[in-house]
């Protein structure tokens, strides 16, 4: 990662978002800042998609992920929960498209050199950087996530809701567990939403595991190379053990059954391994 440049793969699941609302006009997952924090880098990422149609079904899951996701934090925050966590945020602008209600407060988790440049793409755009918005600096492998959480007014004790996109398969999966620990630990309670990926040999169908291992050289060549793949029962039984519950897991057939109901421009997924969306919570 360059300092005071987003993270390669930050970048990367950015540009696939502004290019579901200027190529599938958002069907699946409206997002109208999406093109704007990008400025500059969105024409490029929009002809990118254009050019590589192979794309299309890595860009619809990352709608879908982020539809589930922010679907649920909406019911969380109807019921009362006003404490966001958004960890590993990169260029997400769930925040900045949330209306302030009282007590509201979003805490975006990240790498510096990340946040630094987001800042820089907010102002570029006109987006000004909403008062119930903390940015807290952290880097997921080293030091307590909660302390530098804390430093920064987040509080523990009270209800939280977790959106973790796109960030566990960077991660080591000592570091994935480590935190979700962290969490399982807040004395108010959590609820999240993050994705993972299985390991790829147990992907049946050719193409996409072919697939993933195009995009596995394409982010080990830029230096943000993919080191986590969670088995799903495994991953169930862990969080358990730690002390979620109630959870709900979408592989990709799920996702498409959902959210994409007549999807007919390529073959439909059917079940099993691949990338997955999970949400869970503690008592």
């Amino acid at each position: 990662m360059k300092h005071g440049h987003a993270s390669r793969t930050a970048l990367g699941a950015a540009g696939h978002r502004a290019a579901h609302q200027a190529l599938e006009r958002g069907m699946v997952f409206v997002d109208p800042l999406a093109l704007a924090i990008l400025g500059e880098d969105a024409e490029e990422a929009v002809a990118l998609a254009r050019q590589q149609p192979e794309r299309r079904a890595l860009r619809l899951f990352i709608a879908m992920r982020s539809r589930f996701a922010e679907d649920s934090a909406k019911v969380a925050i109807g019921m009362g929960v006003r404490q966001i966590l958004v960890l590993g945020a990169g260029l997400d602008t769930f925040a900045y498209r949330l209306e302030s209600s009282d007590g509201l407060r979003v805490f975006e988790l990240d790498h510096p050199a990340t946040q630094s440049d987001k800042r820089r793409r907010l102002a570029r755009a006109g987006v000004a950087e909403a008062l119930h918005v903390a940015f807290v600096a952290h880097d997921f492998e080293r030091g307590s996530m909660t302390s530098a959480l804390e430093a920064g007014g987040f509080d523990t004790g009270r209800r939280t809701f977790v959106l973790w996109l796109g960030v566990t398969p960077y991660l080591t999966e000592e570091a994935v567990f480590a935190t979700l620990g962290e969490l399982a630990r807040f004395p108010g309670g959590v609820e999240i939403v993050f994705d993972y990926a299985n390991p790829p040999q147990t992907i049946q169908e050719a193409d996409v595991r072919g697939f993933h291992d195009e995009l596995a050289a394409r982010v080990a060549a830029i230096g943000e190379p993919f080191r986590c793949y969670l088995d799903t029962d495994a991953l169930h039984r862990r969080a358990r053990d730690l002390g979620f519950a109630g959870i709900e897991d979408l592989d990709r057939a799920a996702l498409v059954a959902r959210y994409l109901p007549e999807f007919a421009v390529a073959p439909r997924p059917g079940p099993g391994p691949g990338a997955h969306v999970v949400r869970m919570a503690t008592q």
